[in-house]
C-alpha cells in the first residue's frame, strides 16, 4: 500500500462514515475506479478504530454519561438497537463479504436509500428533539433499520438517521443517536477485522497505514462537527440528491 492510497482511503473513511452516503460503498468504488488492490484486513480494522475514536472524542460530553448508572434509558436504547445488526452480521457474514459486494449493489443502494432519505427528510414530522427520549419503539425501529446497513452502499448513518426521522426525531436528535449508536457497531466491526487479522495472513505496511489511520481520525472528527452544525440550519436534501445522482452514474457505467 502506498502513502497516496492510505491517505485517500483514510479521507474517504473519515468523511463518509458519518455522512449518510455510505463509507462501505465508497471504499468499494474508490479502489475499483483506480484499479487498486483490495485493502488488507489490518488497515480495514485501523480505519474502523480511527472513526470510533473520532466519534467518542467529538461526542465526549454525551459518551461520558453513557453508562447504566447515569443514563440508564439511553444506554438501554443503544444496546437494544445494536443487537439486530450484530446478530444479522454474524449469521450473514459470508454472504455480505462475497455474494453482494459489487458495484451494481452499491449503485442500487445509493439510488434507493438516497430517495428514501430525501422523502423522509422532507415529509416526516419532527416531534422529539432530545436524544435521551428516543424510547423503546424508536430504538427497536432504528435497530432493525440498521441491519440494512450491512448491504454495501446503504450507509449505516444514513439508514439510522432516516429511521430516526421517520420515527419522529428531529434532524439533530436522529443524527446524534445515529452517531452514538455507531460506537458499539463500529467497535464490533473493528474487533471482527482484528480477529480476522490474527486468524489469517494480512500484510502490514505500517507507516502508510498509520498515516491513513490518522487521516481517517482527523477527517471523521471534522465531519462530525461540521455535520452537526450544518443540520441546525439545513436539511439532508443535498446529500440525498448527491446519493441518487451518483448511484445513477454508477449504474450507467
Amino acid at each position: 500500500m502506498t502513502f497516496t492510497q492510505a491517505i485517500v482511503l483514510g479521507l474517504v473513511q473519515g468523511i463518509t462514515e458519518f455522512l449518510p452516503i455510505s463509507s462501505s460503498g465508497f471504499l468499494i468504488l474508490i479502489p475499483e475506479f483506480f484499479g487498486w488492490d483490495v485493502q488488507d484486513l489490518t488497515f480495514d480494522a485501523l480505519l474502523h478504530l480511527a472513526t470510533l475514536a473520532a466519534v467518542v472524542f467529538a461526542l465526549w460530553p454525551d459518551v461520558k454519561v453513557l453508562k447504566p448508572s447515569t443514563s440508564k434509558r439511553l444506554f438501554a436504547w443503544i444496546v437494544l438497537a445494536t443487537i439486530p445488526v450484530l446478530a444479522a452480521g454474524f449469521v450473514m457474514e459470508e454472504v455480505l463479504q462475497i455474494e453482494i459486494r459489487s458495484i451494481q449493489v452499491v449503485g442500487w443502494s445509493f439510488v434507493l436509500w438516497g430517495a428514501v432519505l430525501y422523502l423522509v427528510d422532507r415529509f416526516a414530522k419532527e416531534q422529539e428533539p432530545s436524544v435521551e427520549k428516543v424510547g423503546l419503539r424508536r430504538a427497536v425501529w432504528i435497530g432493525l433499520a440498521q441491519v440494512l446497513a450491512l448491504i454495501p452502499g446503504t450507509s449505516r448513518s444514513g439508514i439510522t438517521i432516516t429511521a430516526g426521522l421517520a420515527g419522529g426525531l428531529t434532524r439533530e436528535a436522529a443524527t446524534k443517536f445515529s452517531f452514538l449508536l455507531g460506537i458499539p457497531t463500529i467497535a464490533a466491526a473493528g474487533l471482527l477485522k482484528l480477529l480476522q487479522v490474527f486468524g489469517g495472513s494480512s500484510s502490514i505496511d505500517l507507516l502508510p497505514q498509520l498515516v491513513g489511520t490518522v487521516t481517517a481520525f482527523a477527517t471523521a472528527l471534522l465531519t462530525i462537527k461540521v455535520l452537526l452544525a450544518f443540520l441546525q440550519k439545513h436539511s439532508f436534501a443535498e446529500l440525498a440528491i448527491f446519493r441518487v445522482v451518483l448511484g445513477i452514474l454508477i449504474l450507467m457505467l
